[in-house]
Formats: structure tokens, sequence, C-alpha cells
């Protein structure tokens, strides 16, 4: 795995790659990463392991420009290979974060409807959300309460504040916070754990 931090006007940012695909984007401060044993396959493709090594850094010099182009206002959406670590269910989440537009905003309920569940299941999408290892490339930050409150994120609420106003100053409600993850009587979904 391949790492690069770039700084970010809501902080520092490390990237991470393997394989050719973006599998994280980390908020600081940064957690330290389990050292990756070496796969003796790898070791024995010297080949392999450059075209892998150089797809990897690729992903990285692009992810760094394309965040970069995000923040100055100059991109609406990316083109990175990607490949989140989840269940099923968090993959199937996640893919529907990306069909939120830039400058919009879903409910938990409403990404719960567009997966063909009932807007109960907007707990376990919440979970899924706070689970997205790749924000604002996978656009878990656009995910807002069903007042239309701002409500838990992975980075904070201020760094989803600013992300918000950064796509549309509009998008910023003034009410409460709410959480759809305290609602205990929200039921879950089969292969999720109820919080």
């Amino acid at each position: 795995m391949k790492t690069l931090v770039i700084d970010s006007p809501i902080g520092p940012l490390r990237l991470r790659a393997e394989n050719g695909h973006l599998v994280a984007v980390d908020f600081s401060p940064f957690t330290e990463l389990p050292e990756a044993p070496q796969s003796l396959a790898a070791e024995a493709t010297a080949d392999a392991a450059t075209a892998d090594h150089d797809a990897t850094a690729g992903v990285l010099t692009s992810a760094a420009d394309q965040l970069r182009a995000y923040f100055a206002g100059a991109l609406t959406s990316f083109a990175l290979p990607l490949a989140p670590a989840g269940t099923d269910f968090q993959q199937r989440v996640w893919r529907e974060l990306q069909r939120i537009d830039y400058g919009q905003t879903a409910s938990y309920g409403e990404v719960a409807r567009r997966l063909g569940l009932s807007a109960a299941a907007s707990r376990a999408v919440g979970l899924a959300n706070s689970r997205n290892p790749i924000p604002i490339v996978i656009p878990c930050h656009r995910v807002i309460g069903s007042t239309g409150a701002l409500t838990g994120y992975a980075g904070g609420i201020a760094r989803k504040r600013t992300l918000l106003e950064l796509e549309r100053p509009s998008l910023i409600p003034t009410g409460p916070t709410e959480s759809p993850l305290s609602d205990p009587a929200a039921p879950s979904i089969a292969g999720e754990p109820a919080i």
C-alpha cells in the first residue's frame, strides 16, 4: 500500500492506494497503519511489482490533483479507480452515495428508498455511511438528517459543514443536529449490526 498526505481546507488528508485503486482517504490525526506482510508472489515478479507501483503511484497523484481541484471549486465529480473495503450492503450504499450530485443532498431515508428499502432502514444506511473509507470522493458528507439538519460525520461536523459550504452555501441548515444512528426504533438490515 502506498500513501500520500496532502493539505486541504479541512486539514491534512492521507490518501491510500493499492493495486492501482484508491482505497482510503483519512482525516487527520492519522492512525498508524499496520505493516503489510511481504507476499512471495509480489517478490517473484519484479515487473509486476513495478507496474503495480507505477499504477498505484499514478492513482495517488491523480487523486491528489482531483482533490485539489475539488477544493478549488474547479471539479464537481471524481474519476478515480476505487476499491473501498466493505460488506455487500455497505458497497450498495456507497455506490448510491456516488449518485448524489455535487451541490445536492439526500437524507438517510432517501438513500434507503433509492436502494429499494423502507425509510426505516435509514439507521443501517447511516451506519454504512459512517464506515465509508473514501470520504469526499464517495460523498458521504452529502447525506443529512430528514429535517435537513447536519448529522454525524466521521471527519466531524465542522468538516462536513465546510464541504457542503464549498459545494453550495445554501445547503447548510441552521437547525439542530440529529442522527439516524441514535433512533432505537429504526430497525437494522440483515447483516448490519444494530447500534
